[in-house]
């Protein structure tokens, strides 16, 4: 770590167009506690909008991920960086729109990792350390590979514990894991063994984080890769599961000797449903785990619990979204800029400061979450962020600001652009082609599932759109649209 990058950043970055033309400064910090409030992070991987039973699941349940929502605050109109993982995470990180941030796609840099985050970056994870928190992560990485400017350990966290990269992530029994940087052999899945579950031990890192800065403000930032491709999790999972949700779908995918076999290659599942649903339930038991040492550690009081997904349902190694109706009333996927792709499930909870029980439709993205964990504790942000803070919401404060227009980009598949601004949805597929590009609008006030494109009846709404979008981002020399 540079120790003058966390100096000199907030005065020397760039100040870039605003998607909502707000500031998020304060003088002191929303918390009357004596202890900064901890803060704690849940990103889910490719988790839709109706995987959850507080959101509409049908086919199985996630009590404790509901518990969140009955004591806390469910968010309907909550939405992620983009549709996939790295832009979506680096919006997260940075508090801007994937017109502005660093990372806008999925980048690979041989042999291990994607393109990094500049050491120029002023992220979450500095923001905090700066104001005293402990900052760790445990998951998925995905912004930079091993030792680089875009390292973890580079851009504000003190521990990191999980994969670095997201193309290995996708194998759930890794010959190896990183702890800062320490590559961490596992040799119970040496060969052809599987024995050492990544999410299982990423877990039990992130309680022992947990424990160790019990008496000091932590930010814990939990990246788990699940229900992300390869659908597989260990038998004592599975097992109640068997036979619940026929027919059926099997993958075949990669086995011990073929190439690619844990280097990314998705495994063989002949049983893809039973093992999503024993993957989420797990996802939802380790949430449940999380809340109960913050009771057994006497921290529930003083902790902001946040969760949500980094882009919708996937449709690899043998998913079956429509059998789970993973989108719920939705349209589309990951990939898609339809909601499907881009709504997220959003609970936070916060006993005695988050009134229980309540459903907020305020209109919410990644990039706000920077600009409301800085108004939390008080802290002055960078004019660059395009987030506004939803602290106001969170706490049932008057003073909410709303965004003027929400936009997001996608740079594969011929380009993909979507920008909403109230209830109008403009979506461009094959931008990269201009011969080719798709306009459509929609309203989602009658029309949620985007069904039906009435560009054509609205040409003056069409033109503004379309302007806001051309000023919504800026070049970049990495991600280019043509």
């Amino acid at each position: 770590m540079n120790p003058n990058k966390l100096i000199i950043l907030p005065l020397t970055v760039a100040a870039i167009g605003s998607c909502t033309g707000a500031k998020n400064k304060k003088d002191a910090p929303v918390s009357m506690d004596a202890q900064k409030p901890n803060i704690i992070y849940i990103l889910a991987d490719d988790l839709g909008y109706g995987d959850l039973s507080c959101y509409g699941q049908q086919r199985f349940q996630t009590p404790n991920i509901d518990r969140m929502a009955r004591e806390g605050m469910r968010f309907t109109q909550h939405y992620a960086g983009t549709t996939v993982s790295a832009p979506s995470r680096s919006s997260l990180m940075t508090g801007q729109t994937t017109g502005h941030t660093p990372i806008r796609g999925n980048k690979e840099v041989a042999p291990e990792g994607q393109w990094p985050l500049p050491d120029s970056t002023f992220t979450l994870a500095e923001m905090l350390k700066q104001a005293g928190y402990v900052t760790g992560a445990f998951g998925k990485w995905g912004l930079g590979y091993p030792g680089s400017e875009g390292d973890p350990n580079n851009q504000g966290f003190d521990e990191f514990f999980g994969f670095n990269c997201q193309r290995l992530a996708h194998n759930y029994y890794p010959a190896y894991l990183w702890h800062n940087q320490e590559k961490v052999i596992l040799e119970g899945n040496s060969g052809e063994r599987f024995v050492e579950y990544a999410p299982e031990l990423i877990h039990q890192q992130a309680l022992q984080f947990m424990e160790k800065h019990h008496n000091e403000p932590f930010f814990l930032y939990y990246p788990t890769t699940i229900p992300h491709a390869e659908l597989l999790v260990p038998e004592k999972y599975i097992k109640p599961f068997r036979g619940k949700f026929l027919p059926e779908k099997s993958y075949k995918g990669a086995e011990p000797g073929d190439k690619e076999f844990r280097e990314g290659a998705y495994g063989t599942q002949p049983e893809g449903h039973a093992a999503f649903a024993a993957m989420v339930t797990l996802l939802d038991r380790q949430v449940g785990e999380i809340l109960d040492k913050l009771k057994e550690l006497d921290l529930d009081k003083n902790t902001l619990v946040i969760f949500s997904s980094d882009n919708g349902p996937h449709l690899e190694g043998g998913a079956d979204p429509d059998y789970f109706d993973s989108s719920g009333p939705l349209k589309g996927y990951k990939r898609d800029l339809y909601e499907g792709g881009i709504r997220e499930p959003m609970i936070a909870w916060w006993p005695g400061k988050i009134q229980e029980g309540t459903t907020t439709d305020h209109i919410s993205a990644f990039w706000d979450v920077m600009p409301t964990l800085a108004e939390l504790n008080g802290i002055e942000t960078p004019d660059n962020l395009d987030g506004i803070s939803f602290l106001p919401t969170l706490l049932g404060k008057e003073g909410q600001q709303e965004h003027a227009y929400l936009y997001w980009e996608f740079h594969e598949r011929g380009g993909r652009q979507a920008l909403r601004k109230g209830n109008w949805k403009l979506v461009r597929y094959e931008v990269s082609d201009p011969a080719k590009t798709t306009t459509e609008l929609y309203d989602l006030t009658s029309d949620l599932g985007e069904e039906h494109n009435v560009a054509a009846e609205h040409p003056e709404i069409v033109s503004e759109l379309l302007k806001l979008m051309a000023g919504a981002r800026t070049p970049s020399e990495v991600f280019k649209f043509r």
